[in-house]
């Protein structure tokens, strides 16, 4: 009896990771339908499966290689796949080339990042990613779409869109650090404005969804940027 309960444990997890797979192969059908909004949504869902899993596997204490892997695969389909092909019939479909290229390569560099991340992960701070993770770019991409659909004055920028999809890409594979709030520790002096500052911005999400989760995501972005950005200058004017 206990080894039937030790078994439904274990596969409580990966039911999550399978169920984000799941969430992530509607959202590209209704990306091939035409329902644009409705697959951009199924990728914020797929991520909180993505993000449930791992944690349920703690919290129980199901951890193992086999969900490690399998929650890697899951995310090159709900993460990589999905939001490309959302990108593409979206936008890509009419640029020609350029817009194969670009749903390419956000795939490979995805599962470059992915790949790397498995690799390095034992032996890195955790309190930092280096390169932005593949679920943050799927965001990035799903969201921006959504703006696209609110604000149709801005599809004239199609191209902007590509090539701000395309930077990503790179900045997964590159070394440029950015924050992990997995295991991140508040000091009791900014307890208090950190969470004045989350009810603001959660009462800013009630108003403007979309438009406050483009803020967030795309101040994340230029975070890693401007953080390597001053680090460089720093260390220069360091060195005279």
């Amino acid at each position: 009896m206990q080894r039937n309960r030790f078994g439904l444990i274990y596969l409580l997890p990966n039911l999550f990771t399978a169920a984000s797979i799941f969430v992530a192969v509607v959202s590209m059908v209704a990306a091939l339908h035409g329902e644009y909004e409705k697959s951009a949504w199924l990728i914020f869902l797929s991520l909180l499966f993505d993000g449930l899993d791992g944690r349920v596997a703690r919290l129980t204490r199901t951890t193992s290689k086999f969900g490690i892997e399998f929650d890697s695969l899951a995310d090159i389909v709900a993460f990589g796949v999905a939001p490309a092909l959302l990108a593409y019939q979206f936008i890509g479909c009419h640029y020609g080339r350029f817009g194969v290229l670009v749903m390419a390569l956000f795939i490979i560099f995805g599962a470059v990042r992915l790949a790397r991340f498995n690799v390095m992960s034992p032996n890195t701070d955790p309190t930092v990613f280096i390169g932005v993770p593949i679920p943050t770019a799927a965001i990035f991409v799903a969201v921006w779409i959504l703006m696209f659909l609110r604000y149709p004055s801005l599809q004239q920028m199609g191209g902007a869109l590509l090539g701000g999809m395309l930077f990503v890409s790179l900045l997964m594979v590159s070394n440029i650090r950015y924050p992990s709030f997995k295991k991140i520790r508040l000091e009791k002096p900014i307890v208090t404005k950190t969470l004045l500052l989350l009810i603001l911005f959660v009462s800013l999400l009630y108003l403007y969804p979309v438009e406050g989760l483009t803020l967030l995501i795309s101040l994340y972005i230029l975070w890693g940027l401007v953080r390597t950005f001053y680090m460089l200058v720093y260390r220069k004017r360091k060195s005279f």
